[in-house]
C-alpha cells in the first residue's frame, strides 16, 4: 500500500508543471555531457562542495568562483573564498578540490570507462571527498542516468514508503548498492530512469528541482 501511494504521487507530479522543470534539468545534464573537461571539472567541484552541505550553496559557490579559479587558486586563497561564501568546511573542501586538479581531464577519464558503475568506483577510489552518493550525483549531472543519489531526502522517502526498514546514519558500499537496487526496481516500475526519479523525489521533499 505504501509503495502504491508513492507510485501515485510520482505519477501525479509527472502530469503536472513539475515535469517541465524535471525535463529541463535532464536536458541540462545532456548538454553538459557534450561539453569540455573544464566544464566537467566545475561540476566535480560542485559535487565536492555539496557533501554535508546543500545544493543551493554549492550552486552559489560554483557560479561565484568559476572553473578557472577552481583550477588555479592556491589552496589557502580558495579556502578563504569558500569561507567568505558561507561553506562550513572551507579548508577541507579546498584541499579536496586542489587534490582533484590532477584529474582536470575528468571528462576524458570518465568517458573512457565503459560502464557507469565502474566509473563511479573509479571516482570513489580516486577523488577525495566523493563517496557513492557524491560520485552518483556527479555522474547524473554530466548525463548518466542509472545511478541512485541516496541523500537524506531520498532515504526518508524510501523509509516512509517501506522500501527500507531504517534510515541509516551512514551507508556502507554493500548497503548503498542494496538500496540502489531497490530504487532501480521502483524506477523500472514507473518506466523512468533513476536520474529522473531522483528529481521527482527531491521535489517531493524540498519543493524545488535543483541539480
Amino acid at each position: 500500500m505504501a509503495l502504491a501511494l508513492l507510485v501515485s504521487r510520482v505519477c501525479d507530479l509527472a502530469k503536472s508543471y513539475v515535469a517541465t522543470q524535471v525535463e529541463g534539468r535532464i536536458n541540462e545534464f545532456k548538454i553538459l555531457y557534450s561539453k569540455q573537461n573544464q566544464d566537467w571539472f566545475s561540476e566535480l567541484c560542485f559535487c565536492i562542495l555539496t557533501a554535508n552541505s546543500s545544493a543551493r550553496l554549492g550552486m552559489k559557490i560554483q557560479e561565484s568562483i568559476g572553473v578557472e579559479d577552481f583550477l588555479r587558486l592556491p589552496e589557502k586563497e580558495l579556502a578563504g573564498r569558500l569561507r567568505e561564501l558561507g561553506h562550513r568546511y572551507s579548508e577541507r573542501r579546498a584541499s579536496y578540490i586542489v587534490q582533484a586538479r590532477k584529474f582536470s581531464n575528468i571528462r576524458d577519464i570518465v568517458t573512457g570507462i565503459s560502464d557507469e558503475r565502474k566509473a563511479r568506483e573509479w571516482l570513489v577510489e580516486n577523488i577525495m571527498g566523493l563517496g557513492y552518493k557524491e560520485a552518483s550525483h556527479f555522474l547524473r549531472n554530466v548525463g548518466y542516468h542509472n545511478l541512485a543519489i541516496l541523500d537524506r531526502h531520498v532515504l526518508r522517502i524510501m523509509g516512509e514508503h517501506k522500501m527500507i526498514d531504517e534510515i541509516p546514519k551512514a551507508l556502507t558500499r554493500r548497503r548503498y548498492l542494496d538500496y540502489e537496487a531497490r530504487l532501480q526496481s521502483f524506477a523500472s516500475r514507473l518506466d523512468i530512469p533513476l536520474s529522473k526519479l531522483d528529481l521527482y523525489l527531491w521535489y517531493m521533499k524540498t519543493g524545488a528541482v535543483l541539480k
